[in-house]
């Protein structure tokens, strides 16, 4: 995997910023870092409405916060719709509030858009993966960005410090 500092390179005209949750944010954003074109990922929480949450206020379901990874990525190199496509792809979208053993409002799926393009863009997608591949079981909401706070350090890029060794 390409050096987080040695991918920011972009111009500024071609980048752009998403917001995913799927899940447990470590996973997400391990398989986010490892696309073409995503430049910066960080893992935080979001849709709440606690201001400066910490993890125990999430994961004790209070804050209505959700697990997010943000990504910064080069539009030249890797479309948002393709973002929202591998996203759909990272886990299953038909759950409500969980993902695989992880229950609670903090592991829903969401799509944060950012202006009125990607909510188009995300909406296009959503409705056509809904109707073609996932039988309109679809659970992912989109919503126009909110608080978002990042997570503490010890999160962030939490697979690739934790197991670096396995070259996971």
């Amino acid at each position: 995997m390409p050096d987080q500092e040695d991918k920011r390179n972009a111009s500024v005209e071609t980048m752009h910023k998403a917001i995913f949750a799927a899940g447990c944010f470590w996973g997400v954003e391990k398989k986010f870092s490892e696309i073409e074109g995503v430049i910066k990922t960080e893992v935080g929480y979001a849709q709440g409405h606690t201001p400066n949450p910490s993890y125990e206020e999430v994961c004790g379901g209070n804050s209505n916060h959700a697990e997010v990874v943000s990504l910064d990525f080069d539009q030249s190199l890797v479309k948002y719709e393709t973002l929202v496509r591998i996203f759909y792809d990272l886990h299953d979208p038909t759950t409500l509030n969980q993902q695989g053993p992880d229950r609670g409002t903090q592991y829903r799926s969401i799509i944060v858009y950012n202006n009125d393009e990607q909510k188009e863009i995300a909406s296009a997608v959503t409705q056509e993966l809904n109707e073609s591949k996932f039988n309109n079981q679809i659970t992912t909401t989109l919503e126009p960005l909110g608080i978002y706070q990042p997570a503490e350090e010890y999160h962030q890029q939490y697979l690739i410090k934790k197991y670096s060794f396995l070259n996971i």
